[in-house]
């Protein structure tokens, strides 16, 4: 029974935050400093959800940063986001493994 009230509160939290833009902005906006906060939310968002799980993920925070290093190299020459994350989840395990040795 609780799982049924877990994800109603979930899906009432959600069709609020959904619905409230809808609520209060009836007009189209205009204003350029919104539209780019706006524009920049999701990109924000998914970065504070994913920074700190990377730094946790291996149980080292040394090897995470390694990884991290790495996937931002890789990034920087454009490279294909599956390289990109083979590459940096390979890295973080090399160095792991140096750093328990």
């Amino acid at each position: 029974m609780s799982i049924a009230i877990y994800i109603l509160v979930m899906a009432g939290v959600t069709y609020i935050i959904r619905m409230i833009p809808f609520v209060f902005v009836r007009k189209k906006i205009k204003s350029r400093f919104i539209k780019s906060f706006l524009k920049y939310i999701p990109y924000a968002v998914l970065s504070a959800m994913t920074i700190p799980a990377i730094f946790y993920s291996t149980g080292n925070i040394t090897a995470s940063a390694v990884g991290t290093v790495i996937a931002v190299i890789l990034a920087f020459f454009n490279l294909p986001l599956i390289v990109v994350a083979v590459c940096a989840s390979i890295s973080a395990y090399i160095a792991l493994i140096f750093i328990s040795l």
